[in-house]
């Protein structure tokens, strides 16, 4: 259990990054400690990119259905724009913003604020997803979380696509991806009941 960081001072800013793969419980984390926050009578102020739409246009919502109001952006740099008087400030999905949000993310902890960022360390193809590695280098606090792979029910680390799309950014969720850990992951299509060529089965009806 991550225990929050409580430094004396009123310039006392950080930056936390939670991350791993799909279904590993980053955005349901990421409402726990914010939810902490305003316990704590913190002002908090919780950011999502503009593109993420996938169960709410102005929520932050956990695969579990938790959710939290938030200010849907189009790039990082708007949020200094709109950050105000606020002790702890969360963004959610990071691997979808500019390269932009590590150096926004620092110019909020020099102004003493505590930064909540939750994301994708790894796209589908298991290269480092947009401005994560950075977010990484430069943070103060790391947690890594854990799914289940899907078949053998080790630790999962990997976002497995289900679907046949090839850019880098894909919405979905169980539809498009599973979680699978880094053997289940290589093995690829084999796995997947659902691809062309199987016999046309269903994981479900199996």
């Amino acid at each position: 259990m991550f225990l929050e960081p409580h430094f004396k001072g009123q310039r006392s800013g950080w930056i936390e990054v939670i991350c791993g793969s799909m279904f590993s419980g980053k955005t349901e984390e990421l409402l726990r400690r914010l939810k902490r926050a305003k316990i704590a009578n913190q002002q908090v102020e919780i950011f999502k990119p503009f593109i993420d739409t996938r169960y709410d246009v102005n929520k932050v919502v956990s695969h579990d259905s938790n959710f939290i109001l938030s200010t849907p952006v189009k790039n990082a740099k708007k949020i200094l724009e709109l950050v105000n008087n606020v002790n702890v400030v969360g963004i959610d999905e990071a691997q979808f913003f500019d390269e932009d949000l590590a150096e926004v993310c620092q110019a909020l902890a020099l102004k003493g604020i505590r930064v909540i960022i939750s994301g994708l360390d790894m796209d589908y193809k298991g290269k480092p997803f947009g401005p994560m590695p950075t977010l990484l280098s430069v943070a103060e606090y790391i947690t890594k979380l854990h799914a289940i792979c899907s078949h053998c029910g080790n630790l999962a680390t990997h976002s497995y696509r289900l679907s046949l799309e090839e850019q880098q950014v894909a919405l979905g969720e169980k539809d498009k991806y599973e979680a699978r850990c880094r053997t289940c992951y290589h093995m690829g299509n084999i796995l997947d009941l659902r691809m062309p060529g199987s016999g046309g089965e269903k994981k479900e009806d199996i």
